[in-house]
């Protein structure tokens, strides 16, 4: 029998490899100004604010409606996440049958929600109102403590709460810093900072003295009217030539 042979098959011409395109590296963009590369506000510029502040409002008040320390606490708690406007609407008829830790230990978490109900996260607003009313109690002889560590150990209460209620109940020199006056702080330039603590500190670094004790209350309602979120009212702002955010409209 004949010997089949089979020719091999032919080899493939290798593909020449694609050329890398070269990368052609693209001028970079500007950077956007930020607050911080920002003039800094001299002291002179930062006592004119307050000076205009302080002439428009003399005594600013704080919305949140309360009888005494303890009720101001317990606003401030359950203002978390929360307008001042819905909290006092749910308060009023609260604080007239409890405005002391013990009346509102009496109260009971269960009736204590009914009262607030209407407010966000009531259940666990109503569950920490109780365990900080047992605690003043307890620990503090039924009497709102006067230091920001007592303050900040009751359930609900954090930094921003103790900072009020200091201010407010006990004339200290406090910056509480919500999300106004941590918007008024970046956007004008006054304190930039990326937590409400580096604000706050920022605030209270450059505030004369002689200002602080209103400070928090001018900054929260220039922001809540003024300064606003969205479109910021710059045509009737009183420190609207002072301001050193970009985009002012004025």
């Amino acid at each position: 029998m004949a010997k089949i042979t089979r020719k091999p098959a032919p080899r493939k011409a290798p593909v020449p490899k694609k050329k890398a395109k070269a990368i052609v590296a693209k001028p970079n963009a500007p950077a956007k100004k930020t607050l911080k590369a920002v003039k800094r506000w001299t002291p002179a510029e930062v006592h004119e604010v307050f000076s205009r502040f302080r002439k428009a409002n003399p005594e600013p008040k704080g919305e949140l409606e309360h009888v005494n320390p303890f009720t101001l606490l317990v606003a401030v708690v359950l203002s978390a996440q929360a307008t001042d406007a819905g909290v006092n609407k749910a308060t009023r008829a609260l604080f007239e049958i409890a405005d002391t830790p013990q009346k509102m230990l009496d109260l009971g978490e269960e009736r204590l929600r009914e009262y607030i109900k209407t407010i966000g996260l009531y259940r666990t607003k109503a569950r920490n109102v109780i365990a900080l009313s047992a605690k003043v109690l307890s620990e503090f002889g039924g009497e709102v403590p006067r230091t920001r560590a007592g303050i900040e150990s009751l359930p609900g209460a954090g930094r921003k709460t103790a900072n009020v209620v200091l201010n407010m109940a006990f004339g200290e020199h406090t910056m509480a810093v919500d999300t106004h006056v941590f918007r008024v702080g970046n956007r004008t330039g006054l304190a930039p900072g990326k937590t409400p603590l580096e604000v706050e500190l920022g605030l209270e670094k450059v505030i004369p003295a002689e200002f602080m004790l209103h400070a928090h209350h001018w900054l929260i309602l220039h922001g809540r009217y003024t300064c606003l979120a969205r479109k910021p009212r710059c045509e009737v702002c009183l420190i609207n030539d002072l301001c050193r955010w970009p985009e002012k409209t004025v």
